[in-house]
């Protein structure tokens, strides 16, 4: 069990299923589990949703002669839990079930489970390998992880410029209402397809007022992310487009319970509440003055931009780049 190399391929799966379920599991994490025998898969699932069977139970349960179980290998990419949430502990089937060897791509950073899982599994005379693309199982749960180790949503900053650095037109009441579209089709579709991915979509009051966009994913079926409003002074019409759905957070000075207007404050505040809401990632759209207080207080993962062959002249300057910010951290679209 002490050899890597021989698990990248089973483990490797596991990631495959595990992504079926993206923007799906929300506040949970992606797993996918196999269960292989004679170096053969004789039984594969995955996690789905929230509050249904984990992985490894569903996998578990699928195989019906259960003495094959005893001289099998179970594979999953996160530490098996082991405590009781909206299911069972995965910990306490695995254990009943007879299987002696159990290889995990990386531990749980929840608090409930960080390596108590694997030392239930161990103290149950099970062998427990832990860490076989291990980096790989980091990246996967990137979102998860961030939320239990930073304290915070994992924040994904786009936006789409001109080719003289504007994000939109000079504004008047002919625009007022009205999305002007800098990309091509295809990049729209792709925006809609990481929107279904991310939890949450978020803008600023001004892009609400401005735009009155409806932050639906249309042009790629799947769920809708949750609509979140950054309105410190609570100048929302609440007539646009994004409260007629009952899928949105407006957060206000008076809700978050902050009496003096505070830019830092209302960052930190907005955040706090998000993360106590668990909600696990945000795709950030807008607009520049929004993008940019991420940005100037460092609470960001992605940077995600679409640069177009477009003139705009005039307008609304795009969001600086600090000179501080990692380059891996960027990310540019040809549009």
């Amino acid at each position: 069990m002490e050899n890597h190399k021989k698990h990248k391929r089973f483990m490797q799966r596991c990631f495959d299923l595990a992504v079926k379920s993206h923007g799906y599991t929300y506040p949970n994490p992606l797993v996918g589990c196999v269960i292989v025998s004679d170096k053969k898969i004789i039984s594969e699932s995955w996690h789905e949703r929230a509050g249904e069977d984990h992985a490894e139970v569903i996998a578990i349960k699928k195989i019906k002669e259960k003495r094959k179980l005893k001289k099998s290998i179970l594979y999953v990419n996160l530490e098996p839990c082991c405590h009781t949430g909206k299911t069972p502990p995965c910990t306490e089937l695995i254990i009943k079930s007879g299987i002696k060897n159990v290889v995990i791509g990386c531990l749980d950073p929840n608090a409930n489970v960080n390596g108590k899982g694997v030392k239930e599994l161990v103290k149950n005379g099970i062998n427990v390998v832990v860490g076989v693309c291990e980096e790989q199982a980091l990246e996967l749960n990137k979102r998860f992880f961030c939320l239990h180790e930073k304290k915070r949503p994992y924040i994904i900053l786009k936006w789409a410029e001109s080719k003289d650095g504007f994000i939109g037109p000079k504004k008047n009441t002919k625009t007022q209402g009205k999305v002007n579209y800098l990309t091509k089709m295809k990049d729209r579709v792709l925006v809609h397809k990481w929107r279904k991915e991310e939890e949450s979509i978020l803008i600023g009051v001004q892009t609400l007022i401005d735009d009155n966009p409806k932050l639906t994913n249309r042009y790629c079926h799947g769920r809708s992310p949750i609509k979140i409003i950054f309105d410190p002074n609570d100048r929302s019409d609440k007539c646009s487009n994004v409260f007629k759905s009952n899928n949105y957070l407006h957060l206000t000075n008076k809700m978050l319970k902050i009496k003096k207007n505070n830019k830092n404050v209302f960052m930190e505040k907005a955040l706090e509440f998000l993360f106590k809401k668990e909600i696990s990632s945000i795709l950030v759209e807008g607009g520049r003055f929004t993008i940019q207080e991420f940005i100037n207080q460092n609470i960001f993962d992605e940077i995600r931009i679409f640069k177009t062959n477009k003139k705009l002249n005039e307008g609304t300057r795009a969001p600086i780049i600090l000179k501080n910010i990692e380059e891996k951290k960027i990310k540019i679209y040809k549009s």
